[in-house]
């Protein structure tokens, strides 16, 4: 009897331990997470202010960076988690860095547009075809608005080196536009909106050509860390996607977000039109945008879609 009681004593202290301990899928972890303070960080702010995360048991930091074009160089060193543009992401890879999306960003659709380009008012530009001889703005030379035109401009038959490409901040172009040192500009919101709003017309979503949708960025991290670290990176997609629902039915809610965040006026931000959020990610999304550099000769390496993903899914 005394020997039965003890072995019954050892289970119940066994049971009485296990259930004190956390178990394994409640442990909390962490990520650090490297953003540009724009439109496409929306997701992960609603996240953030929502809980998601915190309910999917992930404490996450959020600090903002000046670059999107500096974050791949950071991860798996300052940060683990980072957003970039896919064509960010596969030149990255071209280059020898060794990352890989671990998530879906934001979709380019019709009526979910976050850039246009803008033509000035006395350019005399009336289609992409017009652009031969002109100056353009972009905020980055190789960067994903400069190659989805360069894109446009090839299937219209328009040499990409007959149009002069300068480098211009998202807040300058409008004053480079008005001074006439430019004659369009690959824009972002809310900065296409005001210059459309003085008078300058748009000739449409530059990306809406390369795919409708198209993939506009993705969440990348170094791949190593992602395989090593699975159960972060099922947590980050997983709150992402409640974010991506909550903005979709609470879209005033996710505009206080994003006002909260981006310091906009709340007038700027009750006329932005928030894009599509995505969290899952498929390979063809990627391969799209592989086959548009190929085409326009700026990539020196190939790629592998299977190498630059390391998803949850």
């Amino acid at each position: 009897m005394r020997k039965q009681f003890s072995g019954i004593a050892a289970a119940a202290s066994l049971l009485l331990a296990q259930a004190m301990q956390p178990a394994l899928g409640q442990e909390t972890l962490t990520v650090r997470v490297a953003v540009v303070t724009a439109i496409p960080a929306l997701a992960a702010w609603v996240a953030q202010d929502e809980g998601f995360f915190d309910a999917q048991h992930l404490s996450v930091s959020i600090t903002p960076v000046q670059n999107v074009a500096l974050i791949p160089m950071t991860l798996g060193k300052q940060f683990d988690i980072g957003t970039a543009t896919p064509v960010d992401l596969i030149k990255a890879s071209a280059g020898g860095l060794n990352m890989a999306a671990i998530a879906g960003g934001h979709l380019e659709e019709e009526g979910h547009a976050t850039n246009a380009l803008v033509i000035r008012k006395d350019s005399g530009i009336k289609s992409v075809k017009d652009l031969a001889g002109k100056t353009v703005a972009t905020p980055s030379i190789g960067a994903i608005l400069q190659t989805a035109l360069l894109y446009w401009m090839m299937r219209e038959g328009v040499a990409a080196n007959s149009v002069r490409f300068v480098e211009t901040p998202f807040p300058n172009m409008a004053d480079q536009m008005a001074a006439g040192r430019v004659d369009a500009a690959t824009a972002a919101q809310p900065f296409a909106d005001r210059m459309i709003q003085a008078g300058n017309p748009s000739l449409g979503n530059v990306l809406l050509p390369v795919a409708n949708p198209a993939l506009a960025t993705v969440w990348i991290a170094e791949r190593s860390w992602a395989l090593a670290n699975k159960p972060a990176v099922e947590r980050w997609t997983a709150g992402l996607r409640q974010a991506a629902a909550f903005i979709e039915k609470n879209p005033q809610e996710a505009r206080l977000v994003l006002e909260k965040y981006t310091k906009l006026p709340a007038p700027v931000v009750e006329n932005i039109a928030l894009p599509h959020f995505e969290a899952s990610l498929q390979p063809s999304e990627l391969d799209i945008w592989i086959a548009v550099l190929r085409q326009l000769n700026a990539l020196q390496e190939p790629v592998d879609t299977s190498a630059i993903l390391a998803t949850s899914q």
